[in-house]
């Protein structure tokens, strides 16, 4: 395999991106300028990167306030051209995934065990800069553009923190494994670190996009006896049926709610449920569905609109929790190795959340179908990426 670089260590790159330019507007092919990287950063050639949700949530601007001009993505893989001064885990071709949180591993948070994985000094960036000195690494003509969660993966070049990567096996493909920088990862980590789901429990998933038939293949591999897909498009059930899914609900179908017809499923509510939409209206009714005394709810959805969640008391002191799940519990660096070599030893399924493979140029198609919910992941494969 090969891959064409433009060499410029030390310099300035110019490339080209997808820069948006306002909400919900058509991105277009800029040539811009990528700067070096600073102390602890690292430049990365992207080879190839996923379309998520939450970029369509970002571009549409549903979620936080507008930062244009901007280069989306996060859910990528690469390889390294060059590396800030400090920088001693990569070097000049190494392959990586990169990382939309990163790790410091020595704050407060990344020490703690298993406890958390939000890092104090490399959480998620909203602010659309870089971690370290709140400027941006992309210019046209001079004038920055906008980053995105600190990675900004629809160019041919970024620049990310040396955190916010973690350096992979070669023998893992680019163009499949980019899925584990985000959602496939924050599924089962929702299912195995999050909830914990036990064999033999019950499971009901609502939203069966990337990260919830994630969730269901993570609570399949846990043994989970019956697992519940809710979803108002007929056709994730068949698709659903390959994840571990066994019953699947469209709301528009059935009579009463949807909460009401899981609870006679399972003999008065499920063990876990998980809200995978991104709506805080069905958080709710996933605690609805839960049962009393050990029913818990794990949220992992990235709101649009209305970001309170409102729940009646009453559904907490019967027992029931409610958890939030950031990458699925997972420690970015720590932890995702581990899940690089179970793809590659066959044990979690990656190829089959792939619905489409598009070139860089037609970007714009990916965002079309991620819309009209007419796909699970889209990978953008770059130019002059490995062959």
């Amino acid at each position: 395999m090969s891959s064409s670089f433009a060499k410029n260590t030390g310099g300035i790159i110019k490339c080209k991106a997808a820069v948006a330019w306002g909400a919900g507007q058509a991105m277009t092919i800029e040539e811009v300028e990528v700067s070096p990287p600073q102390p602890s950063e690292i430049r990365i050639k992207v080879v190839s990167t996923s379309l998520c949700r939450s970029d369509v949530t970002a571009w549409l601007s549903q979620a936080q306030p507008p930062l244009f001009p901007r280069i989306f993505g996060h859910e990528a893989s690469g390889i390294v051209e060059s590396v800030g001064e400090e920088v001693t885990e990569f070097v000049e071709g190494d392959h990586v995934l990169t990382l939309f949180i990163g790790e410091c591993m020595s704050c407060k948070q990344c020490v703690s065990s298993k406890k958390s994985n939000i890092c104090q000094q490399l959480g998620l960036e909203r602010k659309g800069v870089m971690h370290s000195d709140q400027k941006t690494r992309f210019f046209i003509k001079g004038n920055p553009v906008y980053h995105y969660c600190a990675v900004s993966s629809f160019s041919e070049y970024t620049v990310v923190h040396s955190g916010c990567a973690v350096k992979i096996t070669k023998d893992a493909p680019l163009h499949k494994v980019c899925l584990l920088s985000c959602g496939t990862a924050a599924g089962l980590g929702a299912a195995w670190n999050v909830a914990d789901v036990s064999k033999g429990s019950t499971v009901a998933i609502f939203g069966l996009g990337t990260v919830g038939l994630s969730v269901a293949q993570g609570a399949k591999i846990r043994g989970a006896s019956r697992i519940i897909g809710v979803d108002t498009n007929p056709e994730k059930n068949e698709k659903a049926k390959a994840f571990g899914v066994t019953d699947f609900i469209n709301p528009n179908e059935v009579e009463g709610t949807v909460q009401q017809v899981i609870k006679q499923m399972t003999d008065g509510g499920a063990d876990y449920s998980f809200e995978c939409i991104g709506d805080t209206e069905m958080v709710t009714t996933a605690l609805q569905s839960c049962c009393d005394g050990w029913g818990v709810t794990v949220t992992l959805g990235v709101p649009k609109t209305k970001p309170e969640v409102t729940a009646h008391y009453g559904l907490l002191l019967s027992g029931r929790t409610l958890k939030g799940s950031l990458f699925g519990g997972w420690k970015p660096k720590s932890d995702l190795p581990s899940l690089i070599d179970m793809f590659l030893k066959e044990e979690i399924m990656i190829d089959d959340l792939i619905t489409h493979n598009l070139p860089f140029e037609d970007i714009n198609t990916a965002f079309d179908l991620m819309v009209s919910g007419k796909c699970l992941r889209c990978v953008i494969h770059m130019p002059n990426g490995l062959i």
